[in-house]
């Protein structure tokens, strides 16, 4: 966002609190960017381990981000993949997902993701795909919008491909039947 305002590109945000985003929305996000968010405290040892083992036996890797760790790099940290970068996301995603919890934690992230070009938090981009609050989407909407997060600058959730619909629909069956697991949002819940 910084940059983008340094250099005078437009930045579409609008601040929301996470009870004022359809409770779907945040289970779409956390079913489709890190399944474990409620089980771990802002590393995902096993992922992180096999993308480990990926690496040393020469084999492609791929994301072991949770999203603590994508969280801490969106605020404090740079883009582009770098080991350096990966190191220092490791210590302040523990920190921060001990210090903010799991409900500060996602309503941050929420707020600050990019859902597309210069478009930063979900109330922005579920104003400018769904023209509609993100308390006002509804399941097929939110998981659009979740699946987009890996590369929201090439994905349109109001314009989905067949297999951007696909995915979408999956999303948005274990939304539905996160039920007990999604437990760390829960007001009390730190």
């Amino acid at each position: 966002m910084v940059a983008r305002f340094v250099s005078g590109e437009t930045v579409e945000r609008e601040w929301v609190s996470l009870d004022k985003i359809n409770p779907v929305l945040v289970h779409s996000v956390m079913m489709s960017e890190d399944a474990k968010f409620c089980a771990h405290h802002g590393i995902d040892y096993a992922a992180l381990n096999q993308v480990i083992d990926d690496a040393l036996e020469g084999e492609k890797t791929r994301g072991a981000s949770t999203l603590s760790m994508q969280t801490v790099k969106n605020l404090y940290l740079w883009h582009g993949r770098s080991y350096f970068r990966k190191i220092l996301e490791l210590p302040l995603a523990l920190l921060t997902d001990y210090v903010w919890g799991k409900r500060r934690m996602i309503e941050i992230y929420l707020n600050i993701a990019e859902w597309g070009e210069g478009i930063f938090g979900i109330e922005a981009a579920s104003q400018h795909y769904f023209k509609r609050s993100s308390q006002n989407l509804n399941a097929r909407q939110s998981a659009l919008l979740a699946v987009t997060l890996p590369n929201p600058k090439s994905r349109n959730a109001a314009k989905a491909s067949k297999n951007l619909r696909r995915l979408a629909r999956k999303i948005e069956q274990r939304a539905y039947q996160s039920g007990a697991y999604i437990k760390c949002l829960e007001k009390s819940a730190k």
